[in-house]
């Protein structure tokens, strides 16, 4: 299974560092540097997730020449937050792709969604012989949900908007997948959510304000984080390598999600790496789990990926999910 394409949309708009600095009342300097936001895209009044998602997904399958026919399957990782409530968008996807004979999941890991899509997407190529083109795609604007004067949920204040496509082919050119790693921590299952809105605490009239991303221990959270977040980041790294049959001095490249500037760092001193195997995502905020898909995308652009290079995929997700990719680049890339 190979990565054939990609295809990226963000939205126009931005809001810079010093925006930012105004709406926490935090020093723009901590947002830039400690923070490691710069600007962000944030969604204008059309820019809604599953739309995103498809165009994105237009514009993989147009770098791949391929139509929206030759898609057998159609995996969602558009964010549980999107157009409308309980509801799915693999179909929405497949029929805006015109991709009228594809098969649909919808997958959701939150940030680490991309993960399981890639575990999912090798299973079905494993399994189904007849399976040719395999299509994920996904949205983002979990941003709307952050609260800038709770101090509590500063770690969201990078939350952006934009959309991401992978085509995913049985056969090559593109980055051969050749390892996947996977980790959950249930300590934080209830550490980061929307307090209302669900059957628990059902949306009223009084509530309303409520409904932005809350975390429930702060303390607790952080001193898990602290002890267990770096570790385990390299953990499923260097296990997807050994899957794969490499160690981290092999590496070439790092996709990795946007995270506060000393955590990039240490990921990256942790495998040895240098600040130019990476590209720090400082003028794009959070994405969620399509981060990865940017990461790759601005990589080739910068031609930061040449042939053979052997490429890492890593992302987390709240709940709390952890994944890693392992990739070598095979005869080129479409993007």
């Amino acid at each position: 299974m190979v990565v054939h394409s990609l295809g990226v949309y963000l939205p126009e708009s931005r809001v810079t560092a010093e925006e930012i600095a105004a709406w926490t009342h935090l020093p723009a300097e901590v947002v830039r540097e400690k923070l490691g936001i710069l600007e962000k895209p944030v969604p204008g009044p059309k820019d809604h997730p599953a739309d995103m998602a498809l165009w994105a997904a237009q514009a993989a399958l147009g770098a791949a020449g391929l139509p929206g026919e030759a898609v057998d399957w159609v995996i969602s990782i558009v964010e549980e937050y999107k157009d409308y409530p309980v509801w799915t968008t693999a179909p929405y996807l497949a029929l805006g792709l015109g991709a009228s004979r594809a098969k649909g999941l919808d997958l959701n890991q939150k940030c680490a969604s991309l993960m399981g899509a890639l575990e999912v997407a090798r299973g079905l190529f494993a399994t189904h012989k007849e399976v040719q083109v395999v299509l994920v795609a996904g949205g983002y604007r979990n941003g709307d949900l952050v609260d800038y004067l709770d101090p509590n949920t500063r770690f969201l204040y990078d939350l952006a908007a934009g959309g991401a496509s992978l085509v995913l082919t049985r056969k090559g050119p593109g980055l051969r997948l050749l390892g996947l790693a996977h980790r959950m921590d249930p300590t934080l299952a209830l550490a980061v959510k929307v307090p209302v809105g669900g059957t628990r605490n059902p949306l009223t009239p009084g509530n309303l304000s409520a409904f932005r991303l809350r975390v429930e221990d702060p303390e607790a959270m952080k001193q898990r984080l602290d002890a267990t977040s770096i570790p385990t980041f390299l953990e499923v790294i260097r296990e997807a390598l050994a899957e794969a049959g490499y160690t981290e001095a092999d590496l070439d490249y790092l996709a990795l999600l946007h995270m506060k500037r000393s955590a990039h760092r240490a990921v990256l001193e942790g495998l040895g790496l240098r600040e130019e195997q990476s590209i720090y995502l400082e003028r794009f905020g959070h994405l969620g789990q399509l981060d990865p898909i940017l990461s790759l995308n601005l990589a080739w652009e910068k031609g930061l990926l040449r042939e053979g290079s052997l490429v890492a995929l890593a992302a987390a997700g709240v709940g709390y999910f952890y994944g890693a990719a392992v990739l070598r680049l095979e005869g080129g890339l479409h993007a």
